[in-house]
């Protein structure tokens, strides 16, 4: 027991944040519940964002009920490649990439042929709410496919590499790259295997990277280095973070976000229970940064300033930038 107690001291002197603490402190102090439903329904989230100019991957139509499902041709009309995913899901489950048409079928990302019903009978079951959180009724969403920037074609596999960044009332605090992998499926999520990897606010510069809970420096499949990456637009992701506390009004939350080979940086989604993994990828806790800026916070409110995204971007950039600290 004293081990125990011993290891968990020594976590919270480097500043680990655990999942009480996150739910304490953070998600119920910072995030009203009557807010949630901008960041868990992805429609919502993106017709937020294209009323505030904010970039998104282009939304082809939605399917709210079975009859509808009749539309689905003329939703994708002459397309080749769409994504279809359910409004409220989580962890990527239930989202159907389709990459290319074969003569009257469809293939999918990772290769597989699919039929035309085939992909009815998936918007049909996000219907029903088998992805949706608590298993609500839902409805499907068909988007453009992102198509992921050349640099992350050596330690990406298949699906799209997404740039998460916890932001703290507008305020970034630290960021993840995360990989598909073989194992995920193509999928940027964690828990089914996808990596991890530490950015520095400060360059956008990937550090080591989390996989399965082992530190690693290079991708399984790809066998390439995931750290000294320099992400392109660096400045971009981190305004974009930053103005996403003005966009949904939550103040503790997760922005997902990819960058596209045409369109640059877009938006992905925005999630107000963010995991902690993070921590591990970046070697560094959460909770010494969200101190740091409530700190800032407390001091600006005494002199009755409000800082704009930009500011608040620079502010965290010369405080976490691993260019400026020994973490």
């Amino acid at each position: 027991m004293f081990g125990l107690w011993k290891t968990w001291k020594a976590l919270e002197a480097k500043g680990i944040m655990g999942i009480n603490r996150r739910n304490a402190d953070y998600v119920l102090k910072y995030n009203k519940r009557s807010l949630y439903p901008i960041v868990d329904d992805k429609i919502i989230t993106k017709e937020r964002a294209i009323e505030a100019g904010i970039q998104v991957p282009e939304m082809f139509g939605v399917i709210s009920t079975e009859k509808e499902i009749e539309k689905l041709d003329d939703i994708i009309g002459g397309r080749t490649d769409f994504v279809v995913k359910p409004a409220q899901g989580a962890g990527g489950d239930g989202i159907l990439v389709i990459a290319d048409r074969f003569e009257d079928r469809f293939r999918t990302v990772s290769g597989k042929i699919i039929s035309h019903e085939e992909i009815q009978h998936q918007i049909s079951s996000i219907l029903t709410g088998l992805y949706s959180l608590g298993g609500h009724r839902d409805r499907a969403l068909i988007e453009y496919r992102v198509t992921p920037d050349q640099i992350f074609k050596s330690i990406s596999y298949e699906g799209v590499p997404d740039i998460r960044i916890i932001v703290l009332m507008g305020y970034p605090v630290m960021a993840m790259l995360r990989l598909p992998t073989r194992q995920s499926g193509g999928k940027a999520n964690l828990h089914q295997g996808a990596i991890g990897v530490g950015v520095d606010l400060a360059t956008g510069l990937t550090l080591r990277g989390t996989w399965l809970n082992n530190i690693i420096s290079k991708h399984p499949d790809t066998t390439n280095a995931v750290d000294g990456v320099q992400l392109p637009n660096w400045d971009g992701f981190m305004k974009l973070a930053a103005g996403c506390y003005e966009l949904c009004g939550l103040g503790y939350i997760g922005v997902d976000m990819v960058l596209d080979q045409d369109k640059g940086p877009l938006i992905l989604e925005l999630n107000a229970r963010p995991g902690l993994n993070i921590q591990i990828a970046n070697n560094c806790g959460l909770t010494l940064r969200t101190h740091a800026v409530e700190a800032r916070l407390a001091e600006l409110a005494a002199k009755g300033i409000k800082e704009t995204p930009e500011e608040r971007v620079r502010f965290t950039q010369e405080l976490f930038g691993h260019i400026h600290q020994n973490e």
